[in-house]
């Protein structure tokens, strides 16, 4: 490469927008504008010799504006110029060094129609200058300058420099193992090799880096580099930095054209498939599937941004291969959301409320608080039906009809009827579902019901809403506080979902059989309607109305085969079942329909025949048909015997009607008697009490004995913390009453000097918890102490305090209940529950005696005959 001439103080100017000419450097630009037109017929054209031009970087306004250089660069230009910029509004911002360019090459060229000049002019860059004045000449533009590139003793003496030495080793390196990566894509390498041994350092640097795609700030910094070992330095770090893209394109280059490879197999492999099932017949075109999804997924009325998503993720299921692991999966999920019921809802009929009356009061006997509650419910709905109404929570024992009251409200409103059971659920998940991340993930229960259901607005019952727990796996019953919100779910997010649901619609009915369970912040979601149980007879009601007709049917009898009176359903009530529901009754009548089954099944009844009829006999018939002879069969009219008569005898041979025998026989000995509270309570030390059970009341023997010992109290029957702290409290307020009580002799310090107390409550199989015990234990105590039975006919409730205050229970309706079940006839209550006594039924409340106690003396005054025990001396 040529060395530089001496450059001329003034040379012509021709501006670059955004271009960088470096020295040693060859560009090839095309003169359009007036400006560069004329400055290259004057400078260059009409001159024999090519002579030399100087090339300025050309700035833009927003990348000059900043630049304290450009902008004495700028001043330096003259004011009419200045004027015309303004007028044209293109301010021109120049760089305030060059490069001095000599002329290789020059075209001249004139376009039509317009007839303009143009030209191309082949620029090699000499050398650099700095530009000291710039004024206007015409159209172009002539700068004085000076050069900044050293002479050759200064490059003598530069390059015997350590650090300039390392740094030509450096880049020499560098460059020679991007030549080696480009070796095998281009073939003009090898020239640029010899450029690499040939030509110097500081001058490689300017062309290497010229041939690079590098941004217009860096070409500015090359330019400005004046110092050698800055120059090198830069295009060191450019050239890496171009070598390393090279790289990393080639490594992105070969895993495009593996993946595009395979891809071609599996297409050439699919159509050639395609070929031979068409052949065979058998043409399952995956991609018709496809199409026939999504047509599905347009008829399934999804709002504006689901769809869109729905429709992101079938453009994915589209590139994706039916093999390919997440295919299965992509397809499972877009067949849901076609399958969800977006905007599919049950065609409510108008609400006729007597309609709903009668189908409640002919599906469930009683429960008249409960039916009507449910009216006012269906009544709100009829007048506003996108009211949001409540969560309505049925609350009681087993067998009282909750799941059948959900039923009949969606057989009133006319919709369709969804449970979904929660008992035992401790997965999050099975509320909101299992992220798609995971193996075998689903959509919680809340989806695929309304999935199974097809509609957007069914009853769903939420079934034992109290036997969910909480794990490491999450909290279901907190899950449920978004569902059960009106003010929330209306963008229930399910989490295999993601896209946002609208539950508003969805008549929620939630199950229980026990309150306590349930969190506060779930409870206060929901309005809690309990159902205690049923009397003995609203039990004998259901079952003539509605358990017997229902368990002949399933057990393929009527009441031609089988009839069960009133007085036998009445001694299966209060022998064999005293639970609150009639669950267990329902199975003690269907025991009596599969006894008379068998009695059916097996009966051979025989017609009678008119006097003139004869039997044939059936050795003779054997003998006929032993010979192959033929036999005549006639009709033969039977005088003297109508229908009417043959029907009467085969009914009356074929009715089973139960008695007392049959319930011993098929349900075998009574297992409760009327009697037992009396056997029970006939010696001192034993007193009845009633408690609450998540099966509704029971009644609760509580016993207490004494013997030698060191005056310890013993506790057995599997009981909780808070039964054995009454029973404390109870010994403790009788030991300190024992001298009113007349328990002890005046002289007498200790009751329990020399002996030991035990307190037992039967049935030590269940668990035994809670405070409403104490009035019973105190009684139990004080019988034992004093040697003077309870009256047999008394059961009580209460909690006591250490004063002897008696203080409020709850389930005050089912212990009632519970006490009319086994004949009881006085129920002592604590004076304050009172109120209760409302929600129990009238005729109960007539079979009983009521009595309340406000302190525990008024309890013993009423549950010993002939009043309390301090009345009377104690022979203790």
């Amino acid at each position: 490469m040529a060395e530089p001439v001496e450059l001329p103080s003034r040379l012509a100017i021709l501006p670059f927008r955004n271009k960088v000419l470096l020295p040693g450097a060859i560009i090839r630009i095309r003169c359009t504008s007036p400006s560069s037109v004329k400055l290259v017929e004057q400078e260059l054209w009409q001159r024999e010799e090519k002579g030399l031009i100087g090339v300025l970087p050309v700035k833009d306004v927003e990348t000059a504006s900043s630049g304290d250089q450009s902008s004495k660069i700028s001043s330096a230009i003259p004011e009419s110029h200045k004027q015309d910029n303004k007028n044209q509004h293109d301010p021109i911002h120049w760089h305030n060094r060059g490069v001095a360019a000599r002329a290789l090459h020059l075209s001249r060229g004139v376009e039509k129609p317009s007839g303009r000049v143009t030209y191309i002019v082949v620029l090699e860059g000499l050398c650099r200058f700095s530009v000291q004045e710039l004024s206007a000449r015409g159209t172009y533009y002539i700068a004085r300058i000076s050069r900044l590139d050293m002479n050759k003793s200064e490059l003598e003496q530069a390059e015997q420099d350590p650090d300039f030495i390392a740094l030509s080793h450096q880049f020499k390196a560098t460059s020679m193992e991007l030549i080696s990566v480009l070796e095998q894509k281009q073939k003009t390498v090898g020239r640029t090799k010899v450029l690499l041994e040939t030509v110097p350092v500081h001058r490689l640097a300017d062309i290497f880096v010229a041939s690079f795609e590098i941004s217009f700030e860096e070409q500015l910094t090359m330019l400005d580099a004046v110092d050698l070992k800055e120059r090198l330095s830069k295009a060191t770090e450019l050239v890496d930095r171009h070598l390393q893209s090279i790289r990393v394109a080639e490594k992105i280059t070969q895993k495009v054209e593996g993946q595009l490879s395979k891809s071609q197999k599996e297409f050439l492999l699919r159509q050639q498939m395609r070929a031979i099932k068409e052949e065979l017949g058998d043409n399952d075109d995956d991609e018709d599937d496809v199409t026939a999804l999504e047509r599905k997924m347009q008829g399934a009325g999804m709002p504006p941004n689901i769809w869109k998503h729905a429709q992101r993720e079938l453009r994915r299921l589209r590139k994706m291969q039916p093999q390919q692991p997440g295919y299965s999966s992509s397809r499972v999920y877009l067949e849901l959301l076609a399958d969800l019921p977006w905007e599919k809802a049950s065609e409510e009929h108008e609400l006729d409320l007597r309609a709903a009356k009668e189908r409640l009061d002919n599906d469930h006997y009683g429960l008249v608080k409960v039916k009507q509650r449910i009216v006012e419910y269906l009544a709100v709905r009829k007048l506003k039906p996108d009211a949001r109404g409540p969560v309505l929570c049925f609350v009681g024992p087993p067998g009282v009809g909750k799941t059948s009251l959900a039923s009949s409200i969606a057989g009133a409103l006319g919709r369709r009827f969804v449970r979904i059971s929660l008992g035992g659920v401790k997965d999050e998940a099975d509320i909101r579902g299992h992220r798609r991340t995971y193996i075998g993930s689903m959509p919680g229960r809340l989806i695929e019901g309304l999935k199974r259901v097809s509609v957007n607005n069914p009853v769903m019952l939420l079934d034992e809403i109290d036997k969910t727990g909480s794990d490491v796996r999450g909290d279901p019953a907190s899950a449920l506080l978004e569902v059960l919100d009106p003010e929330q779910n209306k963008t229930f997010n399910d989490h295999y979902l993601n896209v946002p649901f609208d539950l508003s619609r969805v008549v929620f009915v939630a199950t229980a059989n026990r309150i306590q369970p349930i969190p506060p912040p779930l409870r206060d979601r929901m309005e809690v309607i309990e159902l205690p149980g049923y009397t003995p007879e609203e039990k004998l009601k259901i079952a003539m109305k509605h358990l017997i007709p229902r368990v002949l049917d399933q057990h393929g009898l009527s009441s031609e085969f089988l009839q069960i009176p009133e007085a036998m359903v009445k001694l299966v009530i209060n022998r064999y079942t005293r639970e609150a529901g009639v669950r267990n009754l329902e199975r003690n009548l269907a025991a009596l329909a599969r006894a008379a089954a068998v009695r059916v099944a097996e009966q051979e009844c025989a017609v009678p025949l008119s006097k003139d009829m004869h039997s044939v006999a059936e050795p003779l018939l054997d003998t006929r048909l032993a010979e192959g002879a033929d036999v005549e069969m006639e009709v033969i009219p039977m005088a003297g015997v109508n229908n009417h008569e043959i029907s009467t005898a085969f009914r009356s041979a074929s009715t089973l009607i139960v008695d007392e025998a049959m319930l011993e026989k098929v349900l075998g000995p009574p297992r409760f008697d009327d009697q037992e509270t009396a056997e029970r309570v006939a010696t001192p030390g034993v007193s009845v009490g009633l408690v609450w059970t998540s099966f509704g009341g029971e009644v609760q023997f509580v016993e207490a004995t004494e013997m030698v010992g060191k005056g310890d109290l013993h506790l057995t029957g599997q009981l909780g913390d808070v039964i054995k702290e009454s029973a404390q409290i109870a010994l403790t307020w009788v030991r300190a009453r024992a001298t009113d009580l007349k328990l002890v002799s005046p002289g007498e310090i200790n009751l329990l000097d020399g002996r030991d107390i035990h307190i037992h409550f039967p049935a030590g199989a269940i668990p035994k918890d809670g405070p409403s015990a104490g009035v019973t234990l105190v009684t139990s105590l004080v019988s034992l102490l004093a040697q003077k039975k309870v009256r047999p006919d008394t059961a009580m409730t209460g909690e006591m305090t250490l004063r002897g205050l008696v203080l409020p229970v709850g389930g005050i309706k089912d212990k009632v209940l519970a006490a009319h079940r086994y004949g009881i006839k006085r129920v002592i209550l604590p004076e304050r529950n009172f109120k209760d006594l409302a929600e129990v039924p009238s005729n109960v409340l007539k079979s009983m005696e009521i009595l309340l106690a406000k302190r525990v003396e008024d309890v013993l005054e009423q549950a010993f005959e002939g009043g309390c025990p301090w009345r009377q001396r104690s022979t203790l």
